[in-house]
């Protein structure tokens, strides 16, 4: 309206709509040499592309015109403004303009307003709002997606996927086909692709605990070819922005700790650190941090090169997948929940600043963003079921209950199993349910991560660890009211009660300390640690007799503690990478299995000879995205129940996430 003709034009309606999306306006004093450049410049600013580019406000558009008004006049050249006079100083002072140039500029005012809304009106009946994101599927085939990064060349990507229940291996492809091309690296995961296109792999990649996997470090030329080992043990990687140094995650005397370069240590925790990202200029490695072991909660932190942490968001009951943000917003993208397991894409600034990218059906975890803003994620279908084989019978029956039944003990009769909800159906507290091996409906008594039951059945041992305070409770399994047992201040990792029923033991650690085994006596008083710091175990296992409790060391050994104090006494045959799950009745024997192997293979391990003997292997019929299968029989053998997860993945690349 101000130029007397429009800003963008074209033969057809497409033409058009092309011009505005693509094209510039024209300068209005190009054409109209008594138009101000200075209005001229108000205009265009009104017609940005971005959105972030133009006026936040009508406010600020008429700042802008008041301040013009009161400065220039309508030609290219400085123009003597009505009612200004000079100072004592020689300062000109700006009075009230003359009421035609007011009433030129309110006219000018008015018309930009005028402009302004007709643009929105009308871009937003032809082209609606801002369209959302695309998503494009990248796989088509049954099973899991460890990881996945963009690779140098921008189209082409590489991922970990384990398919059909075969092992992990690394895969290429392209978004304009549906084909992927095996790269030759059987057990391997893909960790980080530096700029010139080495890739940094995991090599026999196998789960080190809940959650976490572990491997040797190598370094790889993309496309194929031999490899170069670096380190061993190293859980995650990732390329610093020159390519010639990595940051790393591992698993030192106890603690967990970030490297970066390998050898400096810029954060360690009694918790666990999960992907971690170099910064684009190399300052700030931001990574998941974990309090609790065995746990995928926590909050979302970055450190500097000087060792200095900051939690940017921290409250999320599940975050996994993080990658920095490529459009100079210095943010960190990443995907979590506060409630239940359907996580979305959200973004952090360094200044904590939160703000919600993408939400949709499922489970989504990021892997990687490009430096054009396209982003790769899968939409992960998680399920952790149980199976149990009730006492004299030789069919095994599947009790799962929710989305994510994860059981944690056996009545000794094998007539009832324990176990949590702790994904979309527990809710954020989760829940802790008894059910029949019977297929009798499951019964919710409580809240939080089931631990094991009573000797006598009465009670259900949980820790709730949602809030700022963890917690011991003890919830009936019939009649009668949870007890909560006194804050000790600790982050719990896991329990189990000693056989006279009065104590527990559990793994916890203080703020700023390891990892270590506790009693605690549930008439109070404060626990009493057992172990050294560094020793704890996946699963806490008193001896039946109540003398001992399995611990693995700093030195990733195996021992026995005494209850009551004394030396601890090694296990023989008991390698790092098995898993105690349960005592033999007569405590001679342990019940062994290594994690993630599959099918799982339960072994009973004299501890006189150091022996092993294979029991039993364990495998859902369907193998198809099974991650884990724990093993946990009665003590006497005579019945057993066994949890498996199940993780189902595709992969999609997503266009116009902002």
């Amino acid at each position: 309206m101000m130029a007397g003709r429009k800003a963008f034009g074209g033969g057809s309606a497409v033409e058009t709509m092309s011009a505005i999306l693509k094209e510039e306006p024209p300068e209005i004093s190009a054409t109209n040499q008594n138009f101000s450049p200075a209005l001229d410049t108000i205009v265009r600013h009104c017609l940005e592309k971005s959105p972030e580019e133009r006026f936040q406000s009508a406010r600020d558009i008429a700042f802008n015109l008041e301040v013009l008004a009161g400065a220039v006049g309508p030609s290219t050249t400085a123009m003597p403004i009505e009612g200004a006079r000079k100072t004592s100083s020689g300062m000109s002072v700006v009075m009230a303009p003359a009421p035609a140039l007011k009433k030129r500029y309110l006219a000018a005012a008015a018309l930009v307003g005028l402009g302004l809304l007709a643009t929105v009106f009308f871009a937003g009946l032809r082209l609606g709002k801002t369209p959302p994101p695309s998503f494009q599927l990248l796989t088509f085939r049954r099973g899991t997606i460890r990881s996945a990064r963009f690779a140098h060349d921008g189209p082409t990507i590489v991922y970990g996927a384990s398919w059909n229940g075969n092992q992990v291996e690394l895969f290429s492809t392209r978004p304009e086909s549906p084909d992927s091309r095996a790269l030759g690296f059987p057990g391997a995961e893909i960790l980080a692709i530096s700029p010139s296109g080495e890739m940094a792999i995991s090599l026999g990649r196998h789960i080190f605990g809940p959650f976490m996997n572990t491997g040797t470090l190598a370094r790889a030329t993309f496309g194929g070819g031999a490899s170069r080992e670096v380190l061993e043990d190293v859980q995650q990687a990732d390329w610093g922005p020159g390519g010639n140094t990595l940051a790393v995650v591992r698993n030192v005397g106890g603690r967990n700790r970030l490297e970066y370069p390998i050898g400096k240590v810029l954060y360690e925790t009694a918790g666990w650190i999960a992907h971690p990202r170099v910064s684009p200029n190399g300052d700030l490695v931001a990574f998941i941090d974990h309090a609790v072991i065995g746990d995928d909660g926590g909050g979302v932190a970055v450190v500097d090169l000087s060792g200095k942490k900051k939690t940017l968001s921290e409250g999320w009951v599940t975050v996994w997948g993080l990658a920095w943000s490529r459009q100079g917003r210095d943010e960190i993208w990443f995907t979590a929940t506060r409630v239940g397991a359907s996580r979305a894409l959200h973004a952090v600034s360094l200044s904590g600043q939160e703000r919600l990218l993408l939400r949709a059906a499922g489970t989504l975890t990021l892997h990687d963003v490009a430096h054009d803003g396209r982003v790769l994620l899968t939409r992960d279908n998680q399920r952790q079921g149980i199976v149990a084989l009730p006492p004299g019978e030789t069919k095994e029956r599947d009790l799962s209950w929710l989305d994510w039944s994860l059981p944690s003990d056996i009545s000794p009769d094998g007539k009832t199993v324990l176990f949590s909800e702790a994904g979309e159906g527990g809710g954020a507290t989760y829940g802790v349910y008894l059910r029949k091996t019977d297929s009798s409906p499951a019964v919710k008594i409580g809240e939080g991560s089931s631990q094991g039951l009573s000797p006598d059945g009465k009670w259900a041992l949980s820790i709730i660890s949602t809030s700022s305070a963890p917690q011991l409770v003890l919830f009936p399994t019939g009649p009668g009211e949870p007890k909560p047992l006194e804050r000790q201040g600790m982050n719990y990792h896991g329990a189990c009660w000693l056989p006279d029923g009065k104590r527990i033991a559990f793994a916890g650690n203080e703020p700023g300390r390891v990892v270590r085994i506790y009693v605690q006596d549930l008439a109070g008083g404060k626990p009493r640690p057992i172990t050294p710091e560094g020793a704890t175990v996946a699963l806490i296992l008193v001896s039946p007799d109540g003398r001992s409790v399995i611990g693995r060391a700093a030195d990733r050994k195996y021992y026995l503690y005494p209850v009551e104090g004394g030396e601890p006494r090694a296990i023989a045959g008991l390698a790092p990478e098995d898993r105690p799950t349960q005592w033999s009745a007569d405590g001679r024997s342990l019940y062994v299995h290594r994690r993630g192997e599959l099918p799982a293979r339960l072994y009973r391990l004299d501890l006189s000879t150091g022996r092993k003997e294979l029991w039993k292997q364990f495998m859902p019929a369907d193998a198809a995205g099974v991650e884990d299968v724990t093993p946990i029989p009665t003590s006497d053998g005579k019945a057993y129940m066994y949890g498996y997860m199940r993780v189902l993945s595709e992969l999609y690349l997503v266009e116009g996430v902002k």
